[in-house]
């Protein structure tokens, strides 16, 4: 195999890119793995509120004290909280993601399809897997961001034309953060966006099983 141009982004710049996506006083949720490193980089004057599934509303970050079983998230980290958290019980905190109370949820991905499809519960030669919240998040969420690594460990691409394992979601996916690029959901399919510096356009698509759009000069990611 030949040698990358660059080294990918690591997981942290991947999660300072998706930061950039959160609007000022927006309700987000974040998933387990990747997208939990997110909240380290929303700046604190944007008031992001972080909502997580198990019943925390303005949760901050990890916390690096001693270990509290009151007080973590969804994925079970220890987290700190910021001036005004509430809890709520599970059954208010779905209803908040399932009635559209949630604008951004950041989720990790196997899988994503051209049209938006979302698979990141269950890898089938493995067995098992859960699913979680992500489903509710999924439809929930009025915008959903996925927060992947380009491809497998074995080079074989994540961004498919269908997905082939069990789906998450149909056409939840809005925006794709990679160690690659940032890509875009639309009617028309994926629109190349952003590239990593020191990678191309062409070098991105080779590793993209789904066609990508691209549309003029395509800028490296603004870091």
């Amino acid at each position: 195999m030949a040698a990358e141009p660059r080294p990918r982004l690591t997981r942290e710049l991947v999660a300072m890119r998706v930061a950039r996506e959160l609007a000022p006083g927006s309700t987000v949720n974040l998933g387990v793995g990747l997208p939990t490193l997110v909240g380290a980089f929303a700046p604190p004057e944007a008031n992001i509120l972080l909502q997580s599934e198990n019943g925390i509303l303005g949760y901050g970050g990890f916390s690096e004290g001693d270990y509290d079983q009151d007080l973590i998230n969804a994925g079970g980290q220890p987290v700190t909280l910021n001036p005004g958290a509430s809890f709520f019980d599970s059954a208010a905190s779905f209803a908040m993601i399932r009635g559209g109370h949630i604008d951004t949820a950041v989720l990790g991905g196997l899988q994503v399809s051209e049209r938006g499809d979302l698979a990141n519960w269950s890898v089938p030669e493995r067995g098992g897997g859960s699913i979680g919240g992500a489903m509710d998040l999924a439809v929930g969420a009025r915008r959903l961001i996925v927060a992947m690594e380009h491809t497998t460990k074995d080079g074989r691409p994540r961004i498919l034309q269908a997905c082939t394992y069990p789906l998450t979601g149909r056409g939840c996916v809005d925006l794709i953060v990679t160690d690659l690029a940032v890509i875009e959901v639309g009617a028309k399919g994926l629109a190349l966006r952003e590239v990593a510096p020191g990678w191309t356009p062409g070098e991105v698509a080779a590793l993209t099983d789904a066609p990508l759009t691209v549309t003029g000069a395509v800028p490296e990611m603004a870091l």
